[in-house]
């Protein structure tokens, strides 16, 4: 017989095992809800062939592997978190054992309840800022002539401008509207997370990724979020913004390592 471990998707609060029984699994298997004392790990029992630690050293680098699993994970995390609030957890967190993932949950026990407590009723969105430096430097070309023709002083001034959009400076332009497009959303969210610039090759999209961020928002503040996302989007035509959302907020869950298995 197949040895198998228990694979873990998240922790929620008041979930049901019967809620779950219709949802699908990584791998096609059944989700299940472990129970303690009010808490209920959403789990799925699953082949250590597939998901074990050799296995996943190799399955983790399968792009066509990883992409699946990751598409079943989240929508496991998304169906829990239509019926109780969730805390997602990283995907492939398995434990050898139902004891074992029972035995953290435990161990765990504040910190899963702090986590839940910080996101009922928020959402996470996640904003995306790209610089266009080319129209930027247009921009900048634009103002200059502007000036060039505005009479007395303009040659003094035209020369301050060329100094002051250097390559270098207008980066540092960029970099500040994008600190300000931050500092505006910040004030919409209850919390804000910063992610490494993405891999353009990765991303497929163009341009430089000044700004890569989730905000956990509250559910009633929403539409105000979107709203200023959309009118920061349209200030500057050398900075594009991309928005997605709401998401279960992943990025918001108590650390990954407090479910590595040891």
């Amino acid at each position: 017989m197949a040895e198998t471990g228990i694979y873990v998707y998240g922790v929620s609060r008041g979930l049901s095992g019967a809620t779950m029984a219709r949802v699908t699994g990584v791998s096609g298997a059944s989700v299940q809800v472990i129970e303690d004392e009010g808490l209920a790990a959403v789990t799925s029992s699953v082949s250590l062939a597939e998901f074990g630690e050799e296995a996943l050293r190799h399955n983790l680098e399968d792009l066509g592997w990883l992409e699946s699993t990751a598409r079943a994970h989240h929508a496991v995390v998304d169906a829990a978190a239509e019926h109780a609030v969730t805390v997602p957890l990283g995907l492939a967190t398995v434990y050898r054992t139902e004891e074992r993932a029972r035995s953290a949950l435990r161990e765990r026990r504040a910190e899963f309840t702090q986590a839940l407590e910080r996101i009922t009723g928020r959402t996470e969105w996640g904003v995306k800022a790209y610089a266009d430096l080319g129209l930027a430097a247009s921009a900048a070309e634009a103002e200059e002539e502007e000036v060039a023709g505005a009479g007395p002083g303009a040659s003094y001034l035209r020369r301050r401008s060329a100094q002051r959009h250097t390559e270098e400076e207008a980066r540092q332009e960029i970099l500040l509207l994008a600190e300000r497009i931050d500092d505006e959303l910040c004030a919409l969210a209850a919390d804000r997370r910063l992610h490494r610039p993405q891999d353009p090759q990765l991303s497929g999209e163009r341009g430089w990724m000044v700004l890569n961020a989730a905000y956990l928002v509250d559910n009633e503040r929403a539409e105000a979020f979107r709203a200023a996302v959309t009118s920061l989007a349209g200030e500057r035509p050398e900075i594009r913004l991309q928005l997605t959302g709401p998401w279960a907020p992943y990025s918001f869950a108590t650390e990954e390592e407090a479910w590595t298995e040891s």
